[in-house]
């Protein structure tokens, strides 16, 4: 189909996406002086009379809600039309693109941000419950992100509508990937399987990774019914424990364990916004790998083992004149300075002070998990630190884990030949 210079009354400005069933236009509403997205079906050739009906009835689904859902979390549908063979439906365009973007480890959103959108979603599709309207087919793909960074809910093609026969779709409605196991036994649709669903969402954007990795759909919907997803503090070992335990409860295989309702999942969510404070000027998962490749540590790492690090690592802020370590302490972790300068204090008197590509505690490590800290670290000045803990290391590959040796070794021989440079000079 090739780009027609208008659609009914409006005028078309370009081609912003293609599926299997319809291709969107961004077009131009003269008379409300808007812009606007119109999805244009494509024709049913080649389909089975099956395939046809389906297709017939997720247009005339998403036909339906013209004007009869409102809110500023979700798209707009302001016309649908049939026009001889066209088909289409016109809609509010949104700009910034779907949220599966920020899906992807090298892409992640701050946590705070990511929370609050998923709060978002649930307010908008607790309207759309209370209007009678079971979505059906959440995913990334189908929330957008509006110029104001803010999220809208779209392609309601595979809802359910109550007080509508012409809306009920038959058969297998949805992506695999983000069906609850009633949805994949096909058993009557709730509340509970959009729950679900954006569950899988909410997990996506805290880690960059679906809960469940397949190589096909039947794989997928066999880890779906049997299997549990990656914990998730193995991946973000940083996340607030409550934040943890709404995410599983809205991810729990049985519907009846699942949160009863919309309002019941935004009140949890809302509840952790103060826990949530020290996320408010969290940088993206792009700007710490930037961060990190600047830092002479990490000069020698390959790109996919300093995600490898990122994936599990902590990131931390502290103020000024902290304690960061404590003499005497049982040293589990290890600490590379990002920015910023820490000092280091043994019986009371001042060693040394280390900068931004310094790492310390990496002598406990080293011998291991039950060895005390020799010396205490304190904050010089606004720090911002990458804790790794001995666990997450272990974890690592091999590679990952010899640029880390290497990195000690380098820094050991450092140290000792600064040390021998000060033991000279008070000799003198």
């Amino acid at each position: 189909m090739e780009k027609p210079a208008r659609i009914g009354k409006y005028n078309v400005i370009s081609e912003v996406g293609r599926g299997a069933t319809a291709v969107v236009y961004l077009g131009e509403d003269e008379f409300n002086d808007r812009k606007v997205a119109i999805k244009v079906a494509i024709g049913e050739e080649g389909m089975s009379p099956d395939e046809a009906k389906r297709f017939q009835k997720l247009f005339l689904n998403e036909a339906s809600l013209v004007g009869k859902l409102s809110h500023p979390n979700i798209v707009g549908v302001y016309d649908a039309v049939v026009e001889g063979d066209m088909r289409y439906i016109v809609m509010e365009y949104v700009p910034g693109g779907s949220l599966k973007k920020f899906c992807t480890e090298t892409n992640l959103l701050p946590v705070r941000q990511a929370v609050l959108i998923i709060f978002k979603a649930c307010r908008a599709l607790d309207y759309a419950f209370q209007s009678g309207v079971i979505h059906r087919d959440i995913k990334s793909a189908n929330i957008l992100l509006s110029e104001r960074d803010d999220i809208k809910i779209g392609d309601f093609g595979t809802a359910q509508i109550s007080s509508s026969e012409q809306t009920q779709i038959d058969g297998f409605v949805g992506s695999p990937a983000y069906m609850s196991p009633e949805q994949i036994n096909e058993e009557e649709p709730s509340v509970q399987s959009d729950i679900y669903s954006l569950g899988v969402v909410m997990y996506e954007l805290l880690t960059g990774r679906l809960p469940f990795q397949a190589a096909n759909s039947v794989q997928m919907i066999n880890k779906i019914l049997n299997e549990d997803p990656t914990d998730i503090k193995v991946l973000r070992p940083e996340l607030p424990d409550r934040l943890v335990e709404i995410l599983s409860k809205a991810m729990a295989k049985d519907p009846k364990v699942r949160y009863a309702s919309w309002f019941q999942m935004a009140r949890d969510l809302s509840e952790t916004f103060p826990q949530l404070e020290k996320y408010s000027f969290e940088i993206s998962s792009a700007e710490k790998f930037n961060s990190l490749r600047r830092l002479d540590f990490f000069r020698d790492f390959r790109d996919a083992e300093l995600w490898e690090v990122l994936r599990g690592a902590i990131w931390e802020n502290h103020s000024r004149e902290q304690s960061l370590l404590l003499e005497g302490d049982v040293g589990q972790a290890f600490f590379i300075i990002v920015a910023g300068q820490v000092k280091v204090i043994k019986d009371g008197k001042l060693l040394n002070v280390l900068k931004e590509g310094d790492c310390f505690g990496e002598m406990a490590y080293l011998s291991g998990s039950k060895t005390r800290r020799t010396a205490s670290i304190i904050s010089v000045s606004e720090v911002q630190l990458l804790k790794i803990q001995d666990v997450q290391l272990e974890q690592l590959s091999d590679a990952c884990q010899l640029r880390f040796n290497r990195q000690f070794l380098k820094t050991l021989i450092e140290r000792l030949a600064w040390t021998s440079n000060v033991l000279a000079q008070v000799k003198r």
